[in-house]
């Protein structure tokens, strides 16, 4: 298939708009004024079934069903966003679907995958998740929902930066997560289409680097095993080939330890007054490295990916009290 274009996401946008909702932009003067610089974020946390995935799976399906090869089942493979987003997706157009997710899949996304009316099966390892999920579409004649690598699914990940543009403007940058690339790679074709100067930046936990150790390679580089990350939505083992050609051109990315997620995802949720993942805390980390060698004040986008969190993540995010901390560029 060719190159995922502007085109794409446009009509991916129509598509999926009566099934979505428009997530606000959200600022916060005091975050402004303690760094410098006019930070945007785009709140994902409040999308349907709680993140951005809901967009990629509504295309993919959405689209599948305007060609008439949707059937009455999909399956799918996830960690839990994704998961979720296949399931409502299912349940809105009519058709069942089957999940495949690893042991450690967050609870609240476990029952709200159950909840939308997923059958979802439990795996060893995501690694042994997604080629169950494979196989399973293989055998039984269903529509395999892909997580990020897939043109659809990249083209409806982008509508959530597109929609932010459309809503504020041009801006300097824009900073997201990378699990396996589907929104990093929609938000750098819609950003670089519509203002070519604006920076396309993502954010990777440190511990489940493959996209910074590919993009360094030149290479798609796989991690051995199910990395112990905070950041679970980013927790992908590779990135894929078709997200890899996106994530290859992106300005840069920042690999996170696990602290400045902690951290910043306890000061998002108490300036914004929003519930979000560590996930989506994590591209404000990448953000802070970005502004700290910038000369002049910039207006910057985040994309806040996902707001679910389960009680035993939120208790290891609370253990110790940053809110004693002030956000600086000077730390």
């Amino acid at each position: 298939m060719p190159p995922v274009t502007l085109s794409d996401i446009q009509s991916a946008k129509q598509r999926i708009q009566p099934y979505i909702s428009q997530t606000p932009i959200l600022h916060s003067n005091l975050l402004d004024n303690w760094l410098g610089h006019e930070i945007l974020f785009k709140a994902e946390c409040l999308q349907k079934t709680g993140s951005f995935k809901i967009r990629g799976a509504l295309n993919m399906m959405l689209k599948a069903k305007e060609k008439g090869t949707l059937g009455t089942k999909v399956v799918a493979s996830s960690s839990g966003n994704h998961a979720q987003a296949v399931a409502y997706a299912a349940n809105e157009l009519g058709v069942k679907a089957t999940i495949y997710s690893p042991q450690n899949i967050s609870k609240v996304k476990a029952a709200a995958t159950q909840f939308y009316g997923a059958k979802l099966k439990l795996c060893a390892t995501r690694k042994e998740a997604d080629e169950k999920a494979q196989q399973a579409a293989e055998k039984e004649g269903a529509v395999w929902v892909p997580p990020f690598n897939h043109e659809d699914i990249i083209a409806g990940q982008g509508t959530a930066v597109y929609d932010a543009l459309l809503q504020i403007g041009q801006v300097d940058s824009v900073f997201a997560p990378i699990g396996g690339g589907g929104l990093i790679s929609g938000s750098f074709i819609c950003s670089k289409t519509l203002y070519p100067d604006i920076q396309v930046i993502g954010a990777e936990p440190l511990l489940a680097n493959d996209a910074a150790e590919s993009r360094r390679t030149g290479t798609i580089q796989s991690l051995p095993q199910q990395p112990l990350t905070l950041a679970d939505g980013a927790a992908t083992l590779a990135v894929g080939e078709k997200t890899f050609n996106y994530i290859k051109q992106l300005d840069d990315i920042y690999e996170i330890p696990e602290q400045p997620i902690v951290y910043w995802c306890q000061w998002l949720q108490h300036l914004l007054k929003i519930h979000l993942e560590p996930t989506s805390a994590m591209s404000m980390a990448a953000l802070i490295n970005w502004l700290k060698v910038q000369k002049k004040r910039q207006k910057v986008l985040v994309v806040l990916s996902g707001g679910n969190i389960d009680q035993q993540k939120m208790q290891q995010i609370w253990q110790q009290n940053y809110l004693q901390e002030i956000p600086s560029l000077l730390l």
